[in-house]
């Protein structure tokens, strides 16, 4: 299995002790993630790297919004494949 450069960090380099205090719903969040026999503190490393993926999905899903959105870019886009169109093998 590949992992990230954020999992391999997280899991193989030594990290400081961080204190949580749960509230009422991540306690149950908590549960939900150690009911199979997993440890809390991988189950909140865990939960940390999936935060992370998603919030880097949702930034990387805004900037493609915005370029989208971008009506000179997606004329410059279009001009480099009109540029290239004779460089088309068939």
């Amino acid at each position: 299995m590949r992992h990230s450069w954020l999992y391999k960090w997280c899991y193989t380099n030594h990290m400081d002790t961080i204190a949580f205090r749960p509230d009422k719903e991540s306690a149950e969040a908590l549960d939900l993630l150690t009911r199979d026999g997993l440890n809390t503190s991988a189950a909140i490393r865990r939960a940390i790297v999936s935060a992370a993926r998603h919030q880097k999905r949702q930034e990387l899903l805004a900037e493609s919004t915005r370029l989208a959105a971008d009506e000179s870019d997606r004329e410059e886009a279009r001009q480099v494949l009109a540029d290239m169109e004779h460089l088309r093998a068939w």
